[in-house]
């Protein structure tokens, strides 16, 4: 049997970090019906484990959110073999037991994103995938047992309020976050969640809470030292993610589980017949249904 292929996804702070970090790598170019990922994606080794590695925001921190290619980079991983992805992301806290530097296993999200291709299914068919538990429940409990194991403030439930952007929220959009039962605020977490379980993917996501938001009200401060301390609290939250990731990956732990649920999330979500289904649809977009 092939070693499992683990796909690593880098946010803000962790891209260029981890990428590092990952040996015997090589560059692999992949074509996807959706156009170019954010970039090549890095094959090597991270722990104990083989992986897939993409920079969500190209090099270089390139791409906005909403220009991000979503659908290009979970097509291009599935079809690069990978099953299971780790995520990662920079957020805001909405929440005063969440501080920065925290580390969070998001397992809920609020979309308010609206500029994204969020389905690889326009023009295909009627497909629609259950997503009541946008993250893999066996995925997010591995994370949680592998946090336990490192000194790290870890909280095993959030949820995630993903926004356009790329502004960031007016304090009355962030109060109203928070009655709506959010706990961090951030743009790049949808719809990678739901494209990833359109694809029979495990997706897992830690969130690396930075600021509290404007819900807080900031003492006055020099904007350079503003700035300088939310990346400095980034820096710290990029470290603990990268110690996260490494105790995870360095486990015995199997990552990849060809009976979990998230790998069977096409078998009713087809509703359109499939004489009405165009086959060169069917071809394009195989890969989805492996």
């Amino acid at each position: 049997m092939a070693e499992e292929l683990i796909g690593i996804i880098g946010g803000s702070g962790l891209g260029d970090a981890l990428a590092e970090q990952i040996t015997g790598a090589e560059l692999h170019d992949v074509d996807t019906p959706f156009g170019k990922p954010s970039t090549a994606i890095l094959i090597g080794r991270f722990g104990n484990k083989r992986v897939a590695f993409i920079n969500r925001h190209g090099k270089g921190h390139k791409l906005s959110p909403s220009e991000v290619p979503f659908a290009a980079n979970i097509f291009a991983l599935k079809k690069s073999g990978v099953h299971t992805i780790i995520g990662s992301g920079a957020v805001g806290s909405l929440r005063k037991d969440i501080a920065p530097g925290n580390l969070v296993i998001v397992d809920q999200f609020i979309d308010k994103t609206f500029k994204r291709q969020s389905s690889f299914f326009d023009g295909f068919g009627a497909v629609h995938c259950e997503m009541a538990e946008p993250a893999c429940g066996r995925v997010r409990k591995l994370l949680c047992d592998a946090a336990k194991t490192i000194d790290i403030k870890t909280h095993s439930t959030g949820t995630y309020v993903c926004m356009e952007g790329p502004q960031f929220s007016t304090r009355a959009e962030s109060l109203m976050h928070q009655k709506w039962g959010g706990d961090l605020i951030g743009m790049t977490a949808m719809p990678e969640a739901k494209l990833a379980r359109e694809a029979q993917i495990c997706y897992g996501l830690i969130a690396l809470p930075s600021d509290y938001d404007c819900w807080q009200v900031r003492e006055q401060k020099d904007k350079q030292e503003l700035l300088k301390e939310i990346i400095g609290n980034l820096q710290m939250a990029t470290n603990n993610c990268l110690e996260l990731i490494k105790a995870v990956l360095s486990s015995e732990s199997k990552l990849v589980c060809e009976d979990c649920s998230c790998r069977k999330s096409l078998d009713l979500a087809v509703w359109t017949e499939g004489s009405q289904i165009n086959p060169a649809d069917k071809e394009k977009l195989k890969s989805l249904f492996e």
